[in-house]
């Protein structure tokens, strides 16, 4: 397989084929973000993504997952010719999965992602980080709330499944509380089929960890972040069922659940680790990572 940088994908897709279709991340401006600092993005040559198709034929798998950070920006026409071979090629994938910005799910119509859902897309990975205006703007996300509803509204209309995600800590000490409260309101306005809260790592190849060596950016601590997490649960009023995670492997404290249903139970866990502060219940420093 041709694999060039660093190669991500979400966490749920650990057991899906990857094929690299562009590398990089065509926004690449968040300044919390060091995944793809240092080089530009470009899409792959359309035969060689075919080669791996061809290569990875070869093993037995049920999902793929079309890298890196932006597929989804590719001309509509383009996407299907991959989606296609793909499917041609290994006829036991079940469902594709790609990320794809604000900016990229604007650009397709509906008719467009209801074309790459019959050919096999079948859920988008939409990283919000917050719901938050103010925040949105210091991170550079390129995105405001409303942006990002009209995204999760078309991504919903064309029968694909929505996964978001959002960071804890994102907002700093500052702004702390109107982060978790407006990401809170603003997940629930969009109601995802999977939401998923990762906690935020300073890197130092980034702006955020520049702004926090500087002393203008603070990260709330262990507790403080897990009051976000509760602000977040508390004022996520989803009009479906959304399957709910916060065991991605930054976060002190794994959390799955479904909501609505399962909000009162995960307050009320959330409720006694912040009022025992038992840091022998959360995730030890060594262990979190990206």
């Amino acid at each position: 397989m041709d694999y060039v940088g660093n190669v991500i994908r979400p966490p749920s897709e650990a057991y899906s084929m990857i094929i690299q279709v562009t590398v990089g991340c065509s926004h690449n401006q968040c300044n919390f973000c060091g995944t793809y600092k240092g080089y530009g993005f470009y899409v792959k040559d359309i035969d060689q993504v075919k080669r791996d198709i061809d290569e990875a034929a070869r093993y037995k798998f049920t999902r793929a997952f079309l890298a890196d950070g932006d597929v989804l920006i590719l001309p509509t026409e383009k996407l299907l010719d991959i989606i296609t071979y793909l499917r041609e090629r290994n006829p036991r994938v079940e469902r594709i999965g790609v990320y794809g910005n604000t900016k990229a799910i604007l650009k397709k119509t509906v008719e467009d992602l209801k074309l790459l859902r019959d050919a096999g897309l079948g859920i988008i990975y939409h990283g919000i980080e917050s719901g938050n205006k103010e925040v949105l703007k210091r991170i550079k996300k390129g995105a405001y709330p409303h942006k990002q509803l009209e995204a999760a509204e078309k991504v919903k209309a064309a029968g694909i499944q929505l996964s978001q995600t959002v960071l804890l800590g994102i907002g700093g000490t500052e702004l702390s509380e109107a982060h978790a409260i407006d990401t809170g309101k603003h997940l629930g306005a969009m109601s995802p089929d999977f939401a998923s809260a990762l906690t935020v790592m300073l890197l130092p190849n980034t702006g955020l960890y520049r702004d926090f060596k500087a002393g203008s950016f603070r990260l709330p601590d262990k507790f403080g972040l897990l009051r976000e997490l509760r602000l977040i649960i508390e004022h996520m009023d989803v009009t479906r069922e959304c399957f709910f995670t916060s065991n991605h492997a930054s976060n002190y404290l794994p959390i799955r659940a479904t909501l609505p249903g399962d909000r009162a139970a995960v307050l009320r866990l959330l409720d006694q680790v912040l009022g025992s502060r038992d840091e022998s219940v959360l995730k030890p420093e060594h262990m979190r990572a990206l």
